[in-house]
This record gives structure tokens, C-alpha cells and sequence, in this order.
């Protein structure tokens, strides 16, 4: 295991040089900063090779988590980063709002759009975001209005996956580099239910709950009345707490859910995509 961290760290300082070239060729940038461990890495090191020619931005909109709000802005004033919120007003799109399987793909148009104008009304040279080289093999829609718009992806463009940008990001002292991924809310209902700003805040309400009893790694799918809590399989076991258990469904009700069930799978990455694909099949 000590020699595998050494070459992820020895790999990591080569892809980082490679990473504050691609910057500094760029010139100035505004990045499309959602205050997770990938954008926020690329904020931080952005803001150390352009200084005043770099600018964070973060979307404000009904999926934006409010704790993912203030980590963004805490963020911002921790490592001295130019920052600014924006609103955009995806839910407004009835495409984006039926929640098909291209829901990304119309939230991303509407965030792009919007930085690719500020950046040109500002005198940026390139928009970028924090896809990382593992994003590739992903199902991600989004992507798609990234290419359309010219919004570059420049960890990708090094090469870094998330163990590069995890062992740079603690590096540097930042409080994200072991932190869970956070995709937006939105991304807790199911394909085909529609995304209405009442769900979202009842998702949000019910992930505090869970949050506010320690778990750290975990989701709240919306099923309408039920809400189906999966938390990181090395965290199932605090569940066989009978209190804790009875004390996270009563969290989940208080938020607006008359029925929740605990899976014992546990969460992974993709499930709902999963599931998707499964009914592809049926």
C-alpha cells in the first residue's frame, strides 16, 4: 500500500505541472465551480497559476444543496480564490424538468451558457469545469453541452483521476480532498418523475436529517410518499443500532416522507442508472 500511495504522489506532482501549463497557456479562465473535491482543486490551483485571471463561479438554483452552497463560498475565503454566485434557472426548461435520461444535458446547456457569456462580457479567455479523466467512461449527458459550449476540461486534458486530484487536494491543505462526491440533487429522483423545486427541498430536508446523525457517504431517493435512504456499505453497520435507525427514519418522515426503507445493499455510485438499464431490459 506505501509504494502505491508513492506512485499515485509521484504520478499526481507530474500531472500537476502538466495541469498549471495547460493554465497558464489559457491565459484566464472562469471555472465552473460546484464546491466539490474536483472543481474545487481545480479553483484552488487555478487561483495560484492565474491569480487575478481566474474566476469560480457557482450556479445557485433549486438543486444546489445549501450545505454545498456555504462549502463553496468557505472555500473561496479559506484559500483567497476570486468567487462569485450566479442564478441559473434550469428548472424553468420543461426539458430539463420532465427528467429524462438527458436532464444533465439541459442543466449543463443552461450553466455554460450563462458562464460562457459572463466569461465573454468579463474578457475570459476559456470557461472550464472539473471533469476528471474517470468522468470519460461515465454516463454523463452533460458533457455534451460542455462540448458545445467550448468549455474545456483541463484535469482531463492532464490526465488526473480522482486519486490524483485527492492526494493534490490534501497536499495543499484542502478540507475536501476525503469527501464523498456531491451531485446535485436533482440527481436523487428517478428518471421520469419530474424535478419540482417542492422535491428537491424535501430531499434536502431529509439528507440534513440524515447528515445531522453522522453519517457521511450516503443518498435519499425520492419514490413519491417513500424515500429510500442508502447509506456507504462500511456504514451500514451503525444501522444495527436500533436507536439510530428508529432516529434516521424519524429525520426522513419530519422531512415530508410517509413511508422509508434502509437499503441493505447500500449506496454505489450510478444506481440509478443501474436501475435504469435494468428496465431498458424488461
Amino acid at each position: 500500500m506505501g509504494r502505491l500511495v508513492t506512485i499515485i504522489e509521484s504520478d499526481a506532482a507530474v500531472l500537476e505541472t502538466t495541469l498549471d501549463r495547460l493554465l497558464a497557456e489559457m491565459r484566464s479562465v472562469l471555472v465552473a465551480f460546484s464546491g466539490g473535491v474536483d472543481s474545487a482543486y481545480l479553483a484552488v490551483r487555478a487561483h495560484r497559476v492565474l491569480g487575478g485571471g481566474a474566476l469560480a463561479v457557482t450556479a445557485e438554483s433549486p438543486s444546489l444543496d445549501r450545505e454545498q452552497r456555504q462549502t463553496a463560498a468557505e472555500l473561496a475565503r479559506r484559500f483567497g480564490f476570486r468567487h462569485r454566485f450566479i442564478v441559473t434557472e434550469e428548472i424553468a426548461n420543461p426539458l430539463y424538468a420532465r427528467n429524462a435520461v438527458d436532464r444533465c444535458y439541459h442543466c449543463k446547456s443552461e450553466l455554460f451558457g450563462r458562464l460562457t457569456r459572463l466569461a465573454e462580457d468579463e474578457g475570459f479567455s476559456h470557461v472550464v469545469h472539473g471533469m476528471i479523466a474517470d468522468d470519460q467512461a461515465d454516463f454523463r449527458p452533460g458533457e455534451r453541452a460542455a462540448r458545445e459550449a467550448r468549455v474545456r476540461a483541463p484535469l482531463a486534458e492532464a490526465g488526473m483521476n480522482k486519486a490524483h486530484v485527492r492526494c493534490l487536494s490534501r497536499a495543499m491543505g484542502m478540507p475536501t480532498w476525503d469527501r464523498p462526491a456531491a451531485p446535485c440533487l436533482a440527481s436523487r429522483i428517478p428518471y421520469g418523475t419530474p424535478v419540482t423545486e417542492a422535491v428537491l427541498r424535501k430531499v434536502e430536508r431529509a439528507e440534513a436529517a440524515v447528515r445531522d446523525l453522522g453519517f457521511i457517504e450516503f443518498r435519499v431517493r425520492h419514490f413519491g410518499r417513500l424515500a429510500r435512504v442508502e447509506v456507504a456499505v462500511a456504514e451500514l453497520p451503525r444501522l444495527n443500532d436500533r436507536g439510530l435507525r428508529e432516529a434516521l427514519e424519524r429525520g426522513v418522515r419530519k422531512a415530508g416522507y410517509a413511508e422509508v426503507s434502509v437499503d441493505s445493499e447500500g449506496y454505489r455510485r450510478g444506481r440509478l442508472h443501474e436501475e435504469l438499464a435494468l428496465s431498458a431490459r424488461k
